[in-house]
């Protein structure tokens, strides 16, 4: 997390094992690159592109370039994780989004991971098939 004299602000944003490290720029008009590939090319369907673009839609802030570094998880937990990225940056960015963003959720890092597996059985909790002799 930067200071307003580079430019840019950054933050990361996190979802399962997915992390995203996401710059934000003010600019004319909004623009997103993420690994260095376009938002319709990285997340092809809607509802994804709408997660990201949530924060932005709440806040009323649309004019900023988006710059991400996704790394981890599955294609919808890096667009959460790029969410929880943004939503940080725009906090940091004006600190009034905070109370437009916090009752919604965004600002939450979703604590819900895949169970381990344990000793002794299928999966995290799928025992082997029991019988009696």
């Amino acid at each position: 997390m930067t200071t307003k004299t580079n430019k840019y602000i950054e933050a990361v944003g996190r979802r399962k094992t997915a992390t995203a490290r996401v710059r934000i720029v003010p600019a004319s008009k909004s623009s997103y690159t993420i690994n260095d590939r376009d938002l319709a090319t990285y997340f092809p369907t809607i509802e994804m592109r709408s997660i990201v673009e949530k924060p932005f839609a709440l806040t009323k802030d649309a004019h900023f370039a988006v710059s991400a570094k996704i790394k981890g998880g599955g294609i919808h937990s890096q667009a959460e994780a790029m969410r929880h990225g943004i939503t940080r940056a725009l906090v940091i960015y004006d600190e009034s989004n905070k109370s437009i963003l916090k009752p919604v959720g965004l600002l939450k890092r979703d604590p819900r991971a895949k169970e381990r597996r344990k000793f002794g059985l299928k999966k995290a909790r799928k025992a082997p098939q029991w019988s009696k002799r």
